[in-house]
């Protein structure tokens, strides 16, 4: 791409996600799903008059890590520890039944081959974190029990995902799990897990008496987050991540962990907490809304063959068992009411960009054909609209109830 093209399709990406998402908000529909609906207007699904390339993913990419560093500074870490149990729960009925059902639906119900059956279950499985943790900020919601719950659960999901993710396509490739590349991923996020909380407690502490003492020049903050995170994704590549989701894992185990108990150490001085996000926020608003484009811009409403009476057959059957898997694992929750839980299973049912990666392996590895492709595209689309529009509900029937 030339550079030209890049600037017209960057400028077209950032005027068309600020213009529906003020539509949106306008019209009292979560701003995100405007973001969103720009992607589609633009993309391939109606105008087609922007391209998703990589430069166009890394922004994206860069958008949501920063999007969850805001998120892991505004996370009520009393509440995330306390609900944890709840969020185990949440996350492994929420990411084993969509996977054993859309797999058995597949190949029981529809004769589908193995590979293929795996690789529509792995989609079922997904979360978009993006998504759901976008909509609960837009709802003002982001401190409430049913986001810690969903935020701890989408994390545990994500790294469930990854996994699967490296499983299947080394599965697809060569026809058998390779336990190498499997171990290495669960090393890699095992070993942020592990280190990630003293390693940001130092730094954080750093940045903080050096931010006081000793700055000179302005824009230290925002150099050193963005430093940060290109030095954590330097450490994922030497552990030999395998190549097709190296960076998405990195990604993830940067965004979802690290900055966690960055957050928790920099709470300690309010003061210091409100100026690293008054200094990062113009960065995050930047960046954020490409993703949420992009998101749009990955689905092609015309590859869809609506047609089909197999295509609805099917779409019905795994869009069933999509929103069961995600909605059904709330339900095991104690002590909460049936409206929380309901709301804990619904914020979990986007798949967004999560679930058009393991449908885009799919099609690449000639694993889907253009009708199953079809089909799981649609799902993901519906399950990334659909959603926001039913918590925004079921909040405001909540807010009554409570009053």
């Amino acid at each position: 791409m030339e550079m030209h093209e890049f600037i017209l399709s960057l400028l077209i990406i950032l005027v068309s996600a600020r213009i529906f998402a003020e539509i949106f908000s306008y019209m009292k529909i979560p701003p995100v799903l405007g973001e969103v609906f720009a992607g589609i207007v633009i993309g391939p699904s109606l105008l087609g008059i922007v391209e998703v390339n990589e430069i166009i993913k890394i922004l994206a990419e860069v958008g949501i890590i920063l999007l969850l560093f805001e998120v892991g500074l505004e996370t009520d870490i009393k509440k995330l520890q306390k609900e944890g149990m709840k969020s185990v729960t949440v996350a492994l009925f929420g990411a084993i039944v969509p996977f054993l059902g859309g797999f058995m639906i597949s190949y029981y119900m529809f004769e589908l081959p193995l590979v293929t059956s795996l690789f529509i279950g792995g989609t079922l499985t997904a979360t978009s974190i993006g998504i759901t943790v976008r909509v609960l900020k837009d709802l003002g919601k982001e401190r409430t029990t049913e986001s810690q719950i969903v935020v701890g659960a989408a994390v545990l999901d994500d790294v469930i995902g990854v996994i699967l993710l490296v499983i299947l396509a080394d599965f697809a490739l060569t026809g058998q799990v390779n336990l190498e590349n499997t171990i290495k991923i669960i090393i890699l996020v095992a070993f942020f897990f592990a280190t990630a909380p003293a390693l940001a407690a130092v730094m954080s502490k750093f940045i903080h008496i050096y931010d006081l003492k000793y700055r000179k020049l302005p824009g230290f903050i925002p150099t050193i987050i963005i430093s940060l995170i290109l030095f954590f994704s330097y450490i994922a590549h030497l552990f030999g991540a395998p190549e097709i989701i190296g960076a998405f894992a990195a990604g993830i185990a940067l965004s979802r962990r690290f900055f966690l108990p960055f957050g928790i150490a920099l709470k300690a001085d309010p003061h210091f907490v409100e100026k690293l996000e008054s200094q990062m926020k113009p960065l995050i608003y930047l960046f954020t809304p490409i993703f949420f484009v992009t998101v749009g811009l990955s689905m092609n409403l015309k590859e869809i063959d609506f047609g089909s009476s197999t295509f609805w057959l099917l779409t019905f059957s795994l869009l069933l068992i999509a929103i069961i898997g995600k909605v059904g694992g709330a339900y095991l929750i104690r002590g909460i009411g049936n409206l929380k839980k309901l709301i804990i299973g619904t914020s979990m049912v986007p798949r967004g960009e999560v679930g058009l990666i393991f449908a885009e392996l799919g099609r690449t590895a000639k694993v889907f054909t253009n009708e199953i492709y079809s089909a799981v595209v649609f799902i993901v689309i519906l399950t990334t609209l659909v959603p926001p529009f039913i918590m925004k509900y079921l909040f405001k029937l909540e807010d009554k109830v409570e009053k």
